[in-house]
């Protein structure tokens, strides 16, 4: 089964080798059929504590690392 990549921004670097990423989605309401923004935060991990608070980053699904970090950073996303 393929891994999920999602696309977002750091939105913390505090911790130790990790980064909370916050990914938005936009889908249509089914009832009042106007567009609408979800966000969700995720804990990544982030090997060389490369990424700080703005970078846009992509993250992939690996194996649990920690009690929230299911997730790793895999690299730069697009700019812009």
């Amino acid at each position: 089964m393929p891994k999920r990549i999602l696309q977002g921004a750091v939105v913390s670097d505090k911790a130790e080798k990790t980064v909370v990423v916050k990914i938005e989605r936009m889908f249509t309401h089914p009832l009042f059929k106007k567009t609408v923004r979800r966000s969700k935060r995720y804990h990544a991990h982030d090997e060389s504590n490369k990424f700080k608070t703005g970078d846009i980053v992509r993250i992939q699904e690996c194996a649990p690392k920690s009690k929230l970090k299911r997730w790793e950073v895999i690299g730069e996303g697009a700019k812009g």
